[in-house]
């Protein structure tokens, strides 16, 4: 199922989705101070409510006092109105204060959980090696836990302070609007509190209209979320990727694609400005009739000698309020198709997590006593079930450098990941020595956001190693010249070449001393003496180091003492062996 098929505007099993993203933070560490300021949020929406109440009593006697002339009653009611306007303002700017501080605290857990599942078991990694109908998970645990947060609270708080207004508001205007009688058929009829009856007919309408017209507005909400992001990501893409952009003057069809995202979010925004349109057409002029709705209906009365002007405005002023809360679905639609759209873009990412976990066929890993790499049955595939690698039995003894040699695209890399422990698909196990810490260098190392300082000592950290070490190893590595700016923050993997980045990947191997490390292609931007003097500086400095390479430059094979050679074969066909070779791997026909 896509993420655009769970976008559809069928509410049925979003309150179990829904309740699966709240609860888990009311439950969490964080639940006491989370419950209490929810507590004093609510205490203080009911005093909102209560304020409001008051107020509508305050209509009745302040427009008694202008009709009867009664100037000292007047100043009175001036008084009193200033006092309940400055508690309704203090109560209602804390209210918000107070919200925004629990809504915060919440996008803080909720956010933090999210990146626990998707970094959790090399998950984010898993997820790009799949099609699991998940864009843009940046996106998501950012923009949209964010406006979840946000918007459910609003929403909750809104309906809630709806609901009390209601239940406070009905009686008063149950009591206000007196009988109304009707003659059907020559037989009269009474109809009491028959104004609760119009705003409730009033009500049940514009609600079943907004929801006609403005049910298409949740598909397209969730599509431009996911537009909005792919059009961001490939403008960030071409910034990474300026400099080969610029190789290629590839500007033109750059723009080409971006236009096409970019065409995406225009024809998704005409949609909903549409639609849109239509709502707002109808909510306005709902709102608009609301206004005077009350006026008509109670006039009889009014003109009739048994209401007064006090009771008039009264009774408009509880009408409005009863109409407002019945009308909550008609006011809050937008932004309920909205929230309806986040809710099943992290609904539908967090499905995709546990699907990624559930599918993947994770290869054994496992520490084990003995000095050496052991791999038995080890069966390497890819995402979509093709066998890559077929039952690899090899030992790679601890101390004897190896070269991983064969035909390109055979699967020397998807090897090294299967050693890595990321790669999740296959069968098999690999034993490792236990205690031994490896490394990995793959041919485009990651440079990390930060000071090159930082860069250096990943994964270590900055305070794992003395300046005097750093500045060892840049020099060592031919680096030297950046001494000077260990401590300047930039966007390294730009500024530096692509040979600078790998010799800056041998001082992290330097640094960190690991007992075993593999190198994928690690020097191909380097030329041969480079090269060399790398493997050479590795051999010195870490005598006791075991290396294993992907590389195709006769040089680099002096620095090993065997060779594992890939070789092309079917399920079941018998290894070749050659005198330097440790083992031969059978993999399936490219």
């Amino acid at each position: 199922m896509t993420d655009t098929q769970r976008a559809s505007p069928n509410l049925r099993g979003t309150a179990g989705r829904l309740w699966a993203l709240v609860k888990p933070y009311w439950q969490s560490d964080e639940k006491g101070i989370a419950w209490l300021l929810l507590l004093v949020v609510i205490a203080m929406n009911l005093g909102l409510v209560y304020l409001l109440v008051l107020l509508n009593k305050w209509n009745n006697e302040f427009y008694n006092a202008l009709q009867n002339k009664d100037y000292a009653e007047f100043k009175t009611q001036l008084v009193q109105f200033g006092w309940l306007a400055f508690t309704y303002i203090a109560v209602a700017v804390y209210q918000i204060y107070l919200r925004q501080m629990l809504q915060i605290r919440w996008r803080r857990w909720l956010t933090d959980a999210f990146m626990a599942e998707w970094l959790a078991h090399r998950t984010y990694y898993r997820l790009e090696l799949t099609s699991q109908g998940t864009d843009n998970p940046d996106q998501r645990i950012q923009e949209d836990v964010n406006s979840f947060t946000a918007v459910t609270l609003g929403l909750a708080f809104d309906l809630m302070r709806s609901v009390v207004t209601l239940g406070s508001f009905v009686t008063i205007l149950w009591g206000l609007s007196g009988a109304f009688a009707v003659t059907v058929g020559g037989e009269a009829y009474s109809i009491p509190g028959y104004m609760v009856w119009f705003a409730l007919l009033y009500a049940i309408a514009g609600t079943w209209l907004a929801h006609k017209l403005g049910r298409p507005l949740i598909g397209l909400n969730y599509n431009q979320q996911r537009y909005e992001a792919d059009f961001r990501y490939g403008l960030v893409r071409l910034r990474e990727n300026a400099e080969g952009v610029a190789f290629y003057h590839g500007e033109d069809d750059e723009r080409r694609a971006l236009n096409a995202r970019l065409a995406h979010v225009v024809t998704n925004f005409r949609g909903l400005m549409n639609y849109g349109k239509r709502l707002n057409w109808f909510t306005n002029v709902y709102d608009q009739l609301a206004v005077i709705f009350p006026f008509i209906v109670a006039a009889p009365r009014y003109f009739g000698g048994s209401l007064q002007l006090g009771g008039l405005m009264q009774t408009a002023s509880a009408f409005g309020r009863v109409q407002d809360a019945l009308s909550w679905f008609v006011g809050a639609y937008s932004t309920l198709a909205e929230w309806k759209a986040t809710v099943d873009r992290l609904t539908s990412f967090h499905d995709a997590i546990r699907r990624t976990e559930r599918t993947a066929q994770p290869i054994d890993v496992v520490r084990a006593t003995g000095g050496g790499l052991v791999t038995q049955d080890l069966v390497v595939k890819l995402p979509d079930g093709t066998t890559l690698i077929d039952e690899l039995d090899a030992e790679l003894p601890a101390g004897t450098h190896v070269l991983v040699t064969g035909p390109s695209g055979i699967g020397k890399s998807t090897l090294f990941r299967a050693l890595a422990g990321i790669w999740p698909f296959g069968s098999g196990r690999v034993a490792l020595p236990a205690g031994a810490r490896a490394l990995f260098l793959p041919q485009r190392p990651y440079l990390p956001l930060g000071s090159l300082r930082e860069v250096v000592c990943y994964p270590a950290g900055r305070a794992a190693f003395d300046d005097a070490a750093v500045d060892a190893v840049l020099v060592d590595c031919g680096l030297g010249h950046l001494r000077s700016e260990l401590d300047v923050a930039h966007r390294w993997s730009q500024r530096l070449s692509p040979g600078e980045q790998q010799r800056l990947a041998f001082a992290r191997v330097l640094l960190n001393r690991p007992d075993w490390v593999f190198l994928d292609e690690a020097t191909s931007a380097l030329d041969e003496d480079m090269e060399q003097r790398l493997y050479a500086l590795l051999r010195e400095r870490l005598p006791a180091t075991t290396l294993v390479s992907i590389a195709h430059r006769p040089a680099v094979a002096a620095f090993h003492a065997r060779r594992l050679r890939l070789v092309p074969g079917v399920r079941g066909a018998r290894i070749n062996l050659e005198p330097v070779v440790v083992a031969e791997a059978r993999t399936a026909p490219a």
